[in-house]
C-alpha cells in the first residue's frame, strides 16, 4: 500500500469503541504493539495526532539481536523490506582499520520505518487520528476522550507518547532526569554515491579526550549515504555551531584518515541536531495504565539500545502480561507491576542506561581512572593491531619479550 492509499484508509470515524488495549502514541513503540497485539488477535485502538509521521531525526541503524525480536514478534518480513541490510563493517581506530565485521546490521531512516509500520496496520486495528483532551484511569476501565468528541473505552491503556508529555502529565506521572542534555546525535548526508563509496559500513572512534566524540558511523540507506556522530555537547555549545555550518573542514580536521572513503566529507544535506537526556519516570505504578519506550524511559541511541529497550517491552507485554492481565478482571496496579518488575523488561533497561553513562565517562572523564581504564583498552587494542598486522603479512605473533 502506498503512502497516498494510506492517507485515505485506516482511519476511524468519531464515536464510541471499546476495546481490550488502547495504545496513545502510533511512533515505533506503539504501532509495532499494535501491529504485535493484532496478531495475537487482541482488540486494539491505536491513537496518535497525525496520519502520517512527521519528519524526525532518530536511531537510524540496529543489530541483528533486535532484528531477532522483531522476528519473534512476527513482524520480521514488514521490518526487513524497510531496511537496508550491511554485512561488510569496518572499524577504525587510532586513524586505521582496526577490523573487520561481518555483520549485518540494519539501517534507516526513523520517519519512512515509522510510516511503513503503520501502512502494515490491519483493517482490525486501523490507526485513529486524533489528540487526546481527556483520559481517566482506574482498576477496572479506561477512558480517552479526543477533541472531536469520541470516546475510546480500554481494559488497558498503554502510552507510547515518546517524549511528549501531554498524556503523561494528564495521568500524573514525571518525569526525571537522570543526566541532563547527556549526549548530542548529529545526522547528516554524504555527497559521495554508495558505489563510489563501495563499503557498507564504516565506523571511526574518536581520537582524543577533548573532543568529546565517541565515533562517527557511515552506512547506505537506500541509495544515499548517511552519516551519524555521537558527541558529549550541548546545542549551544560553540563547537556544535562551527561543525552545523561548516561540518566537512571540521570533519577532514578530525579525521583526515578516513577521509577519501568518504568524499572529503562532502555534506549533501543540512546537519540535523538532536540532544538527548537520560530519564526515568516516577508515579509510573498505578491502575490501568503501563509506559514503554521513550514515554517510560530514554537513553543514549550511541550504544544502540533504545530499540533493543522498546521490543523488549513490547514482547514482554505481548508475550506474558497483556494475557495474563486480560484473562482476570480488572486491571488493579498490582497487575500492573509485574511487567515493570519483568526480569526481562529491568535488565534491557538496566543494560541500557549502564551502557549510556559508561560510554559518556569512558570517552570524557579526565579523572585517575577513566585515565587508567582508556589506557588499559588502548593497549589491549593496540596488541590487536599489532597481531593483525603480523598476521596479515603471514609472520608468525608472538607477544614474548625477545
Amino acid at each position: 500500500m502506498s503512502i497516498a492509499e494510506y492517507r485515505e484508509t485506516l482511519v476511524v470515524p468519531p464515536g464510541r469503541s471499546e476495546v481490550d488495549v488502547a495504545i496513545v502514541g502510533a511512533g515505533l513503540a506503539g504501532t509495532v504493539l499494535a501491529l504485535s497485539l493484532a496478531k495475537a488477535g487482541r482488540r486494539t485502538a491505536l491513537v496518535d495526532p497525525h496520519r502520517i509521521h512527521h519528519e524526525e531525526f532518530r536511531a537510524e541503524k540496529t543489530r541483528t539481536e533486535q532484528m531477532a525480536l522483531f522476528e519473534k514478534l512476527g513482524l520480521g518480513p514488514v521490518f526487513r523490506s524497510l531496511v537496508t541490510p550491511m554485512t561488510d563493517l569496518h572499524v577504525f581506530r587510532f586513524g586505521e582499520l582496526f577490523e573487520r565485521k561481518d555483520g549485518p546490521e540494519f539501517a534507516f531512516s526513523y520517519t519512512p520505518l515509522v510510516n511503513g509500520l503503520r501502512a502494515a496496520l490491519p483493517a482490525e486495528v486501523p490507526l485513529t487520528v486524533g489528540k487526546v483532551a481527556e483520559v481517566s484511569t482506574g482498576p477496572d476501565r479506561q477512558r480517552l476522550v479526543l477533541t472531536d468528541g469520541s470516546v475510546i473505552d480500554a481494559r488497558l491503556l498503554v502510552v507510547a507518547t515518546g517524549y511528549s508529555e501531554a498524556v503523561r502529565r494528564a495521568i500524573g506521572v514525571e518525569r526525571i532526569e537522570e543526566s541532563k542534555a547527556h549526549s548530542l546525535t548529529i545526522g547528516f548526508d554524504l555527497a559521495i554515491t554508495p558505489q563510489d563509496f563501495g563499503l557498507k559500513s564504516l565506523t571511526f572512534y574518536g581520537r582524543r579526550v577533548a573532543d568529546r566524540i565517541a565515533f562517527i558511523t557511515i552506512f547506505r540507506i537506500g541509495e544515499r549515504m548517511r552519516a551519524n556522530m555521537f558527541v558529549y555537547r550541548t546545542v549551544a555549545d560553540p563547537w556544535v555551531r562551527a561543525f552545523r555550518e561548516n561540518p566537512q573542514k571540521m570533519l577532514l580536521e578530525l579525521m583526515p584518515e578516513i577521509a577519501w572513503r568518504c568524499g572529503n566529507f562532502a555534506v549533501a544535506k543540512e546537519v540535523e541536531v538532536r540532544q538527548v537526556s537520560l530519564t526515568t519516570t516516577r508515579g509510573h505504578r498505578r491502575d490501568g495504565v503501563v509506559f514503554i519506550g521513550d514515554a517510560f524511559a530514554t537513553t543514549c541511541p550511541a550504544q544502540g539500545d533504545g530499540i533493543h529497550r522498546v521490543l523488549t517491552d513490547v514482547d514482554c507485554l505481548v508475550s506474558t502480561h497483556i494475557p495474563a492481565w486480560l484473562e482476570t478482571p480488572g486491571m488493579v496496579a498490582d497487575k500492573i507491576c509485574a511487567f515493570y518488575d519483568d526480569p526481562i523488561k529491568i535488565a534491557a533497561d538496566a543494560r541500557a542506561m549502564r551502557a549510556s553513562i559508561y560510554a559518556r565517562r569512558i570517552t570524557t572523564e579526565t579523572g585517575l581512572e577513566w585515565r587508567l581504564r582508556r589506557l588499559r583498552n588502548s593497549t589491549a587494542r593496540h596488541l590487536m593491531v599489532f597481531g593483525r598486522r603480523f598476521r596479515e603479512a603471514g609472520k608468525p605473533v608472538s607477544l614474548r619479550p625477545a
